[in-house]
């Protein structure tokens, strides 16, 4: 496989993880984060670092719009709700180190 459908794929790849995310607002980030050891936030951070890395300035607020498909704290309002001791125990313990 050549470098460019290399590349297109792991576009597509990517589009459909963010869409397959906004679609499930029920799953919260904290579980994604202690289940997979990432979450939307990461993906935007990802996103950030790899603009950054082609020169190009995009701040935390639009990585984040371009995950969430809103400004991160419509987000938060619609769909976060508070984590569970449990939650935050579970994360205190496995969180990741990236």
């Amino acid at each position: 496989m050549d470098e460019q459908t290399k590349t297109e794929l792991e576009a597509a790849v990517f589009r459909r993880l963010v869409e397959h995310l906004r679609g499930r607002t029920d799953v919260q980030n904290i579980d994604m984060m202690n289940l997979a050891g990432f979450c939307r936030n990461c993906l935007s951070n990802w996103y950030q670092d790899a603009a950054e890395d082609k020169g190009l300035g995009l701040e935390k607020a639009d990585a984040r719009e371009i995950v969430y498909g809103m400004p991160y704290d419509e987000w938060k309002t619609k769909y976060q709700s508070v984590a569970t001791a449990e939650q935050k125990a579970a994360f205190e313990k496995n969180k990741p180190e990236h």
